[in-house]
């Protein structure tokens, strides 16, 4: 399909932070795809280095994808240098630390957010912003309660628990850390309303999510679903309430989408496609590898009952990707287990 119009042309640079991380390398793979440079921020470049020597090499070996090292996003200047000449940036890196002291956390995750607006502020190359946060900044995940997210849902109640006084339990860690991107988002809108940029601020706020991994390291965590039920291990997944799944790439999608399309600015786009549980993902696993022994069902914990309006980011899809709708669970499921089953057969 034929790109939408854009005053952001192919050929300009877009800085992405974080870039090896699961969506963000996502984002680096479509905005490459579609005509533009892109430089990735890392934090260690001996552990990052896949970017340029396989995933990305084409395009590194061209010029058109280069890495530099950010190693404290927090930092005051930290993204002087990588944010020179960019045209949009999209900001997925963050600091993911489940301290329960909230002092640990929340104060440096903001600033990660705020340093890098601080920069874009003094760039005039610079015309798009976008912020990638979390449902996590809109509301708890209980199941005992009905919550519509609007434009100024926020997580205040992990805000509370979090800065509630000590000891600070290890069972807080979560709480802080929904806290802190909370508090980041929010520190996003404030500058966004205060300091009126001369660029577009947008943030993208995906669910649970999972899809296709570009490396093998995104297979390697705990909060790699599929991987956790293909080996078998699911003492953790029994601990996590229902989730409500989004496909790695329509997160991506709605990145490039808020960074490129002129008509957006000011949207707090929510990524999420449809509520599952563990067994729904479970049958699709045995439809798809019936010779395989998968796990027995798991407990089924009550549905979110969370709703919002999903017309903006629908309609994004649609634009930028031609696309009719969020990815289907089945679709997501089959795209994940092809890594899963090369990569440990």
């Amino acid at each position: 399909m034929a790109q939408p119009a854009t005053n952001i042309p192919k050929g300009s640079w877009v800085l992405v932070t974080g870039a090896n991380g699961f969506v963000a390398s996502h984002v680096v793979q479509q905005f490459l795809q579609r005509g533009y440079k892109v430089r990735g921020t890392i934090r260690d470049l001996e552990k990052s280095s896949w970017l340029i020597e396989d995933a990305f090499k084409s395009y590194a070996d061209s010029g058109d994808f280069e890495l530099v090292v950010v190693p404290d996003l927090a930092a005051t200047g930290a993204f002087d240098d990588a944010i020179k000449g960019v045209s949009a940036i999209i900001h997925a890196a963050s600091i993911i630390n489940f301290s329960p002291d909230p002092n640990d956390v929340i104060p440096q995750t903001i600033s990660g957010a705020t340093s890098i607006l601080d920069a874009a502020l003094k760039e005039t190359s610079v015309k798009a912003f976008v912020y990638t946060g979390s449902i996590a900044s809109a509301m708890l995940y209980d199941a005992s309660k009905s919550v519509h997210v609007e434009r100024d849902t926020w997580n205040t109640e992990a805000i509370t628990f979090a800065w509630a006084p000590p000891p600070y339990d290890p069972s807080r860690g979560m709480l802080v850390y929904q806290a802190s991107k909370t508090e980041a988002e929010m520190a996003v809108w404030k500058f966004h309303a205060e300091k009126k940029p001369h660029f577009s601020v947008n943030c993208v706020d995906p669910s649970s999510i999972m899809g296709e991994a570009l490396h093998k390291k995104h297979l390697e965590t705990p909060y790699s679903y599929l991987k956790v039920l293909y080996d078998g291990k699911v003492g953790f997944l029994e601990g996590i309430p229902s989730i409500i799944h989004i496909d790695v790439k329509d997160v991506a999608l709605l990145h490039v989408a808020a960074a490129l399309d002129p008509e957006v600015n000011g949207a707090r786009l929510q990524a999420w496609a449809e509520y599952c549980n563990w067994n729904d993902v479970l049958a699709i696993l045995r439809r798809l590898y019936p010779q395989r022994k998968f796990t027995d069902d798991l407990p089924v914990h009550p549905p979110l009952d969370v709703t919002t309006d999903f017309s903006q980011p629908l309609a994004l899809l649609k634009k930028w990707g031609d696309q009719d709708g969020w990815k289907t669970l089945e679709e997501t499921v089959a795209d994940n287990m092809k890594n899963i089953v090369e990569w440990y057969p």
